[in-house]
């Protein structure tokens, strides 16, 4: 390979006096356009989602104290178990549009669509349109990415904030620019305020890229870095200061921390936990280690990330795009370190999105804690800026006989990874499958002696390559979006063997197919549905879905239907004791607690937040989730929520093991032993013990309710 000029990538000069080719901004509006439909596509199917955080957005658009803490109730008894800037996009636009399914979803969706606007840009300063064209079309294509960017867990935002992050020093290296650097700071500021300590994965090779090839003298290259952090420090830091710094009694108990320190949370449950699996107050409490070393989240190792379980969502590209990072390096390889050259942009470029790339997967691979499938969505941005950027590189080398090898190699490798994917899929598309294969070997073949085919039949052989490289994601992308999602662990594309969504949960796809997965603490809920992913859709009408609840902390993964609303009776599903499934609220019990709650700081309190997300999206009205998600914070105490009740703030109590409402299957006991997990159960079995020894129970809907008005003696 040579290391000449690169005049696919010209530098802003070079693309001044050459202008725009006429097809570019038409290509560009339809990859947006193309993309956007896809994520917005039946996208009320879904319903609520994640109802954890769903309920948590509805109480931020009633209260902007609500709206700041990221509480999960309007009465702001508690937070979610992350920070809130996710929340943020999604509460602003319930309070503009109403609460309904698609104003929760579709703040989402465009920054899917943001996402690969900034990829675009960021490709197509070094490399071009016709790489960044194909950079966005890999990245709208991985399955993942179709699936969480219509979802409302924090991953949407925190691989926005992280492409965002990537842009950005690359543009700071383009001249050594001390502003573009301070905007990658502010970036991953608020990716900190996203989903924590994973936005600072990626900050040690891009920290060492710019130290060592930044045009600029090595002291100012430090001073630079230096001020980054601090444009970092304040952008994350500012909302951990006040929270940190407001009295404890007059804001909302951190959720997910046993301490009520959002300090502890970030550095615990959210931060190390997830590395070495030593998360206190999760379901399971805690407990690292485990087969493979991955506790009940899977065996870890370098091959985690094309298991069955996870191949599918984001793997199709991935040894296409080691292979190319690996080539555009050696092509790139000659040229001066700074980065005041093409060759040196184009390189740093190389490193900036490789680098990320290998230590997000390594991090992915080995991480023993709490690990879900969807996570994986972070890495689709740094696969497709390589695929794109390396194609582009190569073909730009096409003239040399080791450029065309490298390139059919690296077809031929993704045709036949691509089958192995699809055929895990039993009986999803089996001629896709055989076409991929045949396809991509064909044009693998025929690439090594394209030079002498002409120019006709080149673009022929490079479209029939690029069709069968992207038809299994495609497929699975379009298997994603004509289907539901709600719950707490959701996948993409169809059940495949061997897949799972977390200890006793299931991997579903279209139509609710799934199978349970071997050795992992608890099991399916009751009521007529898998537990996890995907549900069928019911519709798609904003505001008239009803998804079961969930969140990415536990592991049995909530499933359900979506339902026609939350409204109708009959069981839910639940995972262990319904601390991971929603639940389907009766008519009864929706009336009940719509009467006189205005009376109430909480219409009702219940175990866990799932239950209570459930009632509090039925109705609008606050309901206390005792003890967070997992039902093992230790908030409310036990005499503060007596207090609570003898300040007359608490209308209904809602038992646990309810059928029709309050569980959706298993039982007290049940709920009582998952609670386990950290210090903090116990106080939610006390309450539930003191509650059942004074006030009686009653029926509603199907469900127990407890009068906290009106005790027993």
């Amino acid at each position: 390979m040579t290391t000449a000029a690169l005049p696919l990538f010209p530098a802003a000069e070079a693309r001044a006096r050459t202008g725009r080719p006429r097809w570019e901004r038409p290509a560009f509006a339809g990859l947006l356009i193309a993309t956007a439909l896809l994520l917005l596509w039946d996208l009320g199917s879904s319903g609520y989602a994640n109802s954890f955080y769903s309920a948590a957005v509805q109480a931020g658009s009633e209260s902007w104290k609500a709206f700041f803490f990221g509480s999960s109730d309007a009465g702001n008894s508690i937070t979610v178990d992350k920070p809130p800037a996710a929340l943020w996009p999604m509460m602003l636009s319930v309070r503009l549009f109403g609460l309904g399914s698609w104003q929760v979803l579709v703040p989402q969706a465009l920054m899917g669509v943001a996402t690969t606007a900034v990829l675009y840009a960021s490709v197509r300063r070094q490399f071009g349109p016709g790489a960044a064209l194909l950079s966005g079309a890999a990245f709208a294509l991985t399955p993942v990415a179709a699936l969480m960017f219509r979802f409302n867990n924090p991953d949407a935002l925190l691989t926005l904030l992280l492409t965002v992050t990537v842009y950005c020093v690359l543009r700071a290296l383009d001249g050594a620019r001390t502003k573009w650097l301070l905007w990658a700071g502010v970036a991953v500021g608020f990716a900190f305020l996203t989903k924590t300590l994973q936005a600072f994965v990626i900050l040690p090779p891009l920290a060492v890229l710019y130290a060592v090839c930044a045009p600029t003298p090595l002291r100012r290259r430090l001073g630079q870095l230096l001020l980054a952090g601090l444009a970092m420090v304040v952008a994350g830091g500012w909302w951990v200061a006040i929270v940190e710094l407001w009295p404890a009694s007059s804001r909302p108990y951190i959720g997910g921390s046993q301490n009520n320190s959002f300090l502890e949370l970030t550095l615990g449950y959210n931060g190390l936990g997830r590395i070495n699996g030593n998360e206190t107050g999760s379901v399971g409490g805690g407990r690292a280690g485990g087969g493979g070393g991955g506790g009940g989240w899977g065996e870890t190792g370098i091959d985690r990330l094309f298991s069955a379980n996870i191949g599918g969502q984001i793997s199709w590209l991935i040894p296409a795009a080691l292979v190319l990072l690996v080539a555009g390096l050696v092509v790139t390889w000659r040229a001066r370190r700074a980065t005041d050259s093409l060759e040196g942009m184009a390189r740093a470029a190389f490193l900036a999105w490789g680098g990320s790339l290998l230590i997000t997967a390594l991090v992915f691979s080995y991480m023993q804690g709490i690990f879900h499938e969807y996570y994986t969505v972070a890495l689709a941005p740094f696969v497709a800026a390589l695929i794109g950027m390396g194609v582009a590189v190569l073909w730009e080398e096409r003239g040399t006989r080791a450029a065309l090898l490298t390139l059919s190699g690296t077809l031929a490798l993704t045709a036949v990874w691509s089958y192995v994917l699809l055929g895990r899929a039993t009986g999803y598309l089996p001629w896709l499958r055989w076409a991929v294969l045949v396809g991509g070997l064909l044009a693998a073949a025929a690439l090594p002696f394209a030079a002498r085919a002409g120019r006709r039949v080149l673009p022929a052989i490079a479209a029939l390559g690029l069709g069968a490289a992207l038809a299994g994601p495609l497929a699975y992308c379009l298997t994603t979006v004509s289907t539901g999602h709600t719950g707490s662990i959701v996948t993409a594309g169809p059940a495949v063997a061997g897949g799972r969504g977390g200890p006793g949960g299931m991997m579903r796809g279209a139509g609710g197919a799934g199978e349970m997965p071997q050795g992992g603490p608890g099991g399916a809920g009751q009521g007529g549905a898998p537990q996890g992913g995907n549900t069928p859709p019911q519709g798609g009408m904003p505001g008239g879905q009803a998804p079961q609840a969930g969140q990415d902390g536990g592991p049995g993964g909530a499933g359900g239907q979506a339902g026609r609303g939350l409204e109708r009776a009959g069981g839910g599903q639940g995972g262990p004791g319904g601390l991971l499934g929603g639940t389907q609220v009766s008519a009864e019990a929706k009336a009940a607690l719509s009467a006189d709650a205005d009376r109430y700081t909480w219409a009702a309190a219940a175990i866990g937040s799932q239950n209570a997300a459930s009632y509090q999206l039925a109705t609008g009205a606050p309901v206390m989730a005792i003890g967070g998600f997992n039902g093992s914070d230790p908030s409310p105490t036990l005499e503060q929520f007596k207090q609570y009740v003898r300040d007359g703030k608490i209308h209904w109590f809602i038992a646990q093991g309810s059928t029709g409402g309050a569980t959706g299957g298993g039982t007290g006991e049940a709920a009582g032993g998952m609670r386990q997990g950290g210090p903090g159960g116990a106080t939610g079995t006390a309450i539930e013990t003191w509650i059942k020894a004074t006030f009686k129970a009653g029926t509603v809907g199907g469900a127990t309710f407890y009068d906290l008005t009106a005790p027993t003696s």
